[in-house]
């Protein structure tokens, strides 16, 4: 074999492997595609997003992706994970999507892409009924639940930094910060606006939403991988416009939450 014959095997060999390389390239909208299914994931206990009643998931994020699978073609497919699983789950393929509701942040936005945002997520608190906050600076001083590993913890401790200390104490689920709210081992909870005024709507003897909220205002939205998530990202964009469009969201919201929000058109600067 000569030298030329020699250097031509080796150029076709490594064209070959940069076509290959090329052609495997990860898209998972196409994987999802071909498999006819689109698996899930959240943690179904975020109501009114994501809950169980009597052993079925139902909420505003199952309604509202059950029309953004049909807009796609494809089956959807939920699983129940803890929330602080969720995330690193995605990273490491143990299922295509994001579908509980993920507070946007520019952090979140440099490892994670982002669908447009799908409802509020602006921070409040809530207390018992006849509790003694008035406005959020009454929490000064006070203990203050919150969801672990969240955009709401976060921003809570900077709003304690702000007015001058708050006692944080984190739960693995917000279901089990209202119960120590109930029993008053908290004075309050700090959630997602929407959240809290479903609490305070569907429990109205038990608890009261402090207005206003209190936090910098911001949104939820849907999560896939980045970069070979992009396409399926862009889809579920298109298929959220066009729900948004024909009024099935307007009636998912005025469903879940009481009550229809604008939302962002355009992803929000982060």
């Amino acid at each position: 074999m000569t030298f030329s014959t020699t250097l031509k095997s080796a150029l076709f060999g490594l064209s070959t492997i940069a076509l290959t390389a090329t052609g495997a390239m990860a898209d998972d909208l196409a994987d999802i595609k071909s498999a006819g299914k689109i698996v899930a994931a959240t943690e179904m206990h975020y109501a009114p997003f994501d809950m169980l009643d009597q052993g079925e998931y139902v909420g505003f994020d199952r309604d509202l992706f059950d029309e953004i699978a049909k807009e796609l073609g494809v089956k959807p497919v939920y699983e129940d994970l803890p929330w602080t699983s969720i995330l690193p789950g995605l990273e490491v393929k143990k299922f295509d999507f994001v579908l509980a509701p993920v507070t946007m942040t520019s952090e979140r936005a440099k490892r994670y892409s982002f669908t447009l945002p799908i409802a509020d997520a602006t921070v409040a608190f809530v207390q018992r009924k006849g509790g003694e906050m008035t406005k959020p600076a009454d929490a000064k001083g006070m203990t203050v639940g919150v969801q672990k590993g969240t955009a709401q913890e976060k921003q809570l401790e900077t709003y304690s930094d702000k007015i001058g200390g708050i006692t944080i104490k984190g739960y693995g689920t917000t279901d089990e910060a209202y119960a120590d709210l109930m029993t008053g081992r908290l004075d309050a909870v700090a959630g997602s606006a929407p959240l809290l005024n479903y609490l305070a709507k569907t429990r109205p003897d038990d608890f009261a939403v402090v207005n206003p909220p209190f936090g910098t205002p911001t949104y939820f939205g849907y999560v896939a991988r980045k970069g070979e998530g992009d396409s399926l990202v862009a889809a579920v964009n298109d298929a959220i416009k066009k729900i948004e469009a024909d009024g099935r969201m307007k009636t998912l919201q005025e469903k879940w939450f009481g009550a229809a929000t604008d939302l962002p058109e355009t992803m929000p600067e982060l």
